[in-house]
C-alpha cells in the first residue's frame, strides 16, 4: 500500500522536478553572481515554497526573503555553490513561518474556507497528478516538507535532514508515515 503512494509522489513530484529544471548556466566560466542565481533558481525556489505554503503569493514572498537575506550575507558565503543551499534552507525555513503564522491567526479568527490551487498551478498536470497535490496539501506541515524535499526537491537524506533541521532518522521515520498517510488521503478522494 504504501509502495504505491510513494510511487504516486515520486512520478508527480519527479515530474514537476524535470519541468523546473535550472537551465545551464548563461556564463559557465564567470564568477556566479546573485543576479545569476536568481535567474537560475528563483521559479524552483518558488515552485518549491508553493508545496509547502500552497499559496502562490506568499510563496514568493517566502523566496524572496531569501535572496534577500542571501544578499545581506553574500559577503560571508563560503564559495558560490553554498549559496543554493542557503536559499533553500531560508525557503523550507519561511515557509515554516508561514505555517506558524496562519496557525496562530486560525486560532484568534473563525476558519476560513481552504484556498483552491490556481487553474493554472494544476493545468499541466494529469488528474492522478492533481489528486497527488490535494492530498499532499493536506498532510501536516513536516511530513508535506520531507516529501517535497526527497521528491521535488530531489535531495538526500542527509540533505533533507540539514535543509529541515532534523536528524536523518527523522528524517526516514517521517517519509514513511507521510506516505502511509498520503496513501489514505488518495484512497479517500477515491472513494468521494
Amino acid at each position: 500500500m504504501q509502495g504505491s503512494a510513494e510511487s504516486s509522489v515520486e512520478q508527480t513530484l519527479g515530474h514537476l522536478r524535470t519541468l523546473d529544471a535550472p537551465a545551464p548556466p548563461v556564463r559557465p566560466a564567470a564568477p556566479l553572481t546573485l543576479e545569476d542565481l536568481y535567474r537560475t533558481h528563483r521559479m524552483r525556489l518558488v515552485r518549491l515554497a508553493i508545496l509547502l505554503v500552497d499559496e502562490p503569493a506568499t510563496a514568493e514572498d517566502v523566496v524572496q526573503e531569501a535572496f534577500t537575506g542571501l544578499h545581506r550575507n553574500w559577503g560571508n558565503l563560503r564559495d558560490a555553490a553554498a549559496a543554493v543551499g542557503y536559499l533553500r534552507t531560508a525557503v523550507v525555513n519561511g515557509s515554516r513561518s508561514v505555517l506558524r503564522r496562519r496557525k496562530t491567526a486560525r486560532e484568534y479568527v473563525p476558519p476560513h474556507a481552504v484556498n483552491a490551487r490556481s487553474a493554472e498551478s494544476l493545468a499541466m498536470l494529469s488528474t492522478e497528478h492533481q489528486s497527488v497535490v490535494n492530498a499532499l496539501s493536506k498532510l501536516p506541515p513536516r511530513q508535506r516538507e520531507v516529501l517535497v524535499l526527497r521528491y521535488y526537491g530531489g535531495l538526500s537524506e542527509a540533505e533533507i535532514s540539514e535543509a529541515a533541521g532534523i536528524s536523518k532518522g527523522t528524517v526516514k521515520s517521517t517519509a514513511s508515515r507521510a506516505l502511509e498517510a498520503l496513501q489514505k488521503a488518495m484512497q479517500a478522494q477515491g472513494r468521494n
